[in-house]
């Protein structure tokens, strides 16, 4: 099995592995510099990794690590917790000492609780140029950083980027793309003037478009690793698709490093589609996925019910294998060819196949436990030959 893009290997017709093909739609990954943060390496030929974000009370520590576990066992990366008063701000090191993945500590318009944050252990602090302070005080959590070893990033959001006095918002006609970048740049040239390269940088807003065109020109800007996030996306469909479409045209150009997709709603769900997107993209290894056609008139099968039965029968498998449901035996069999193992189902019987190979024929009732039993076998012949390959 060789390497794709980064390290990370892609994904090929019948789930087999393959170099870099990617039939031309991936352009050469930009090539930021190196940033460390915690046990990761950012940037530079790096996989592009999943973050997601807490939502309780960071406080509340052993409610805080619970979260994070399980954010963890869904595939996330590295996690960020807010940190708006002093309390939260020393309940970093516990957390930190408790928890496997890097830690970032998202700061906003106070400096000392940046440097507690810094003195906590944390992996890297996130900070808003729209609302952090004076220069003084964000060279006195630069050079904190600096001196400790840890990670930040320029987190630059579109809703809070416009000159405000207290909640009042300052109108303003210039150009959104460009007060994002220019704000973003400002602040690297401070990071620059103090000798500190370990950062991120991250545009973020509302739209696709704007977070597009801001990206864009962040990347021609400079060399450093590119966080990806749309802001306030919406709910788990909305945000699905807008982060879907603004990730896939920047990734597929070359442009991140990290992504979040910011999801209200569960957090989790968040990691699990940031997943999808790099496996669909082929940036990232793909894991056990069922697939099924979206039924129609032909369907002679409950097929809803039956994808829901053999998610469930399958759920825990981790092993790379693609699982085709397919509702006819009209266009079945063809789309599932590219299918490690799958079902095309006719009126009280199913047809197990082997990617192209027809296996069996079974009943209605015997589908599930026949299509298991062809996956439990397909994986077993493949971690065999494997392991005699790699023996070899």
């Amino acid at each position: 099995m060789s390497a794709g893009p980064g390290g990370v290997r892609v994904v090929g017709p019948g789930g087999s592995f393959v170099g870099t093909e990617t039939h031309g739609y991936l352009a050469p990954r930009r090539r930021a510099r190196e940033v460390r943060v915690g046990s990761l390496v950012l940037g530079g030929s790096h996989p592009v990794r999943v973050q997601s974000m807490t939502k309780g009370d960071t406080g509340a520590v052993q409610a805080t690590f619970d979260e994070i576990v399980g954010l963890e066992a869904a595939g996330c990366e590295l996690v960020r917790v807010s940190v708006p008063t002093v309390r939260e701000a020393k309940a970093l090191g516990e957390i930190k000492r408790r928890i496997k993945i890097p830690l970032v500590a998202d700061i906003h318009f106070s400096a000392p609780l940046a440097l507690e944050a810094i003195a906590q252990g944390v992996d890297k602090v996130r900070i808003n140029p729209g609302n952090i302070g004076t220069r003084d005080e964000v060279e006195k959590v630069v050079r904190a950083a600096r001196d400790r070893g840890v990670a930040m990033r320029i987190g630059v959001n579109s809703g809070s980027i416009r000159e405000r006095k207290a909640l009042e918002v300052k109108d303003r006609s210039e150009d959104m793309v460009e007060l994002c970048v220019r704000e973003a740049l400002r602040h690297v040239e401070i990071f620059e003037s103090l000798r500190f390269h370990d950062f991120l940088i991250s545009i973020k807003a509302h739209t696709v478009p704007l977070t597009v065109a801001a990206n864009r020109l962040l990347a021609r800007s400079c060399d450093y690793p590119i966080h990806l996030g749309v802001t306030h996306a919406g709910s788990s469909e909305p945000a699905t698709v807008k982060s879907a479409a603004a990730f896939g045209i920047l990734l597929a150009e070359g442009i991140g490093d990290t992504i979040r997709v910011s999801i209200t709603g569960d957090n989790r769900q968040e990691v699990r589609v940031g997943h999808v997107l790099l496996q669909a993209l082929g940036l990232r290894e793909p894991t056990f996925d069922v697939y099924a056609c979206p039924s129609c008139g032909r369907a002679e099968v409950d097929l809803i019910g039956l994808t829901k039965k053999v998610e469930e029968a399958t759920k825990g498998l981790t092993y790379p294998c693609r699982v085709a449901v397919m509702g006819c035996i009209v266009n079945g069999p063809g789309e599932a060819a590219e299918a490690d193992v799958s079902v095309s189902a006719g009126k009280g019987a199913g047809f197990i196949y082997r990617g192209t190979k027809m296996i069996k024929k079974v009943r209605e009732d015997e589908i599930v436990a026949a299509l298991r039993a062809e996956i439990d076998a397909w994986i077993a012949e493949r971690r065999a030959a494997e392991g005699a390959a790699s023996g070899a």
